[in-house]
């Protein structure tokens, strides 16, 4: 991991993502590149017959004006915590966010990204919606989403959960590589349900590939209540950071509308880091 890319817009979330950013960067010695998008109005030439190059340059040099404003914020955040070291660039740009997380993520070669999420209600549409849920969707690199409930502390306990599909393999050798590097475990979770296609000697293989990792443990849990049952898993496990591919993407809908107020309060401070499928 060389290259970090965290979208910014100066707001308590983002801050708050910031932080997650650069802990990583400092454990992966990697480079921090921050992102702040804005949009450029559609100018009608028959309501409003001016120079566009002017209302456009006007436009863009307020946004870089706010932006060297916010810096210095960020600038003493990561001073706090003993980070001002961490090598960090920066990327102003106009246009939707998401084409252009995209973009930055193509020219930059950049190998993670980091996003802050809402915390409360707006949690489960930011993570879903039209910014986390589309970058998670079309980019190619791991997407780390930041609660703005998760305060960081180091990384202990990190969970994936498997079908024991094939394709989940490679991205579990990831988690694996990324808990070696943060000195944490792997709890790998199968919810074996009564309909559940995974057989033990599919299990045994799995466990006999992975059998060198000292820092990886499987859990097989029976259950038909599989969210809740994961849900319980993240709790009694004090898992820190809940990992899996993004064709689980329709779980999060499940396991973050059907929980309880006091669960609830729990998974929005627990990040998720989504590996492409």
């Amino acid at each position: 991991m060389k290259k970090i890319l965290l979208p910014i817009d100066f707001s308590e979330t983002s801050d708050n993502a910031f932080v997650y950013a650069l802990e990583m960067a400092k454990i992966f010695k990697a480079e921090l590149v921050l992102l702040h998008t804005f949009e450029l109005p559609i100018v009608d030439s028959q309501s409003l017959p001016l120079n566009y190059a002017m209302i456009y340059e006007t436009i863009e040099l307020t946004n870089f004006d706010h932006f060297k404003e916010k810096m210095p914020k960020l600038h003493t955040i990561a001073e706090q915590r003993n980070l001002s070291h961490i090598a960090m660039s920066h990327i102003l740009m106009d246009g939707d966010l998401v084409y252009n997380i995209k973009k930055v993520v193509k020219q930059e070669n950049i190998d993670f990204v980091v996003m802050g999420t809402k915390g409360a209600e707006g949690w489960l549409d930011s993570f879903l919606g039209t910014n986390t849920g589309s970058v998670i969707s079309d980019v190619s690199v791991p997407v780390l989403s930041v609660p703005i409930g998760a305060k960081f502390s180091k990384f202990e306990n990190i969970a994936f959960t498997t079908r024991f599909r094939k394709k989940d393999i490679e991205a579990l050798v990831k988690v694996v590589l990324m808990a070696k590097k943060l000195h944490a475990k792997v709890k790998c979770l199968h919810v074996k349900t009564s309909d559940s296609d995974v057989n033990t000697d599919t299990i045994n293989r799995w466990k006999s590939h992975f059998e060198d990792e000292e820092n990886l443990q499987f859990f097989i849990i029976p259950s038909d209540e599989v969210n809740e049952t994961i849900e319980d898993f993240l709790v009694t496990q004090d898992i820190d950071l809940l990992a899996m591919l993004t064709y689980k993407r329709n779980f999060f809908v499940e396991l973050f509308t059907n929980t309880t107020t006091q669960k609830l309060s729990y998974h929005l401070k627990t990040p998720i880091l989504a590996f492409h499928e």
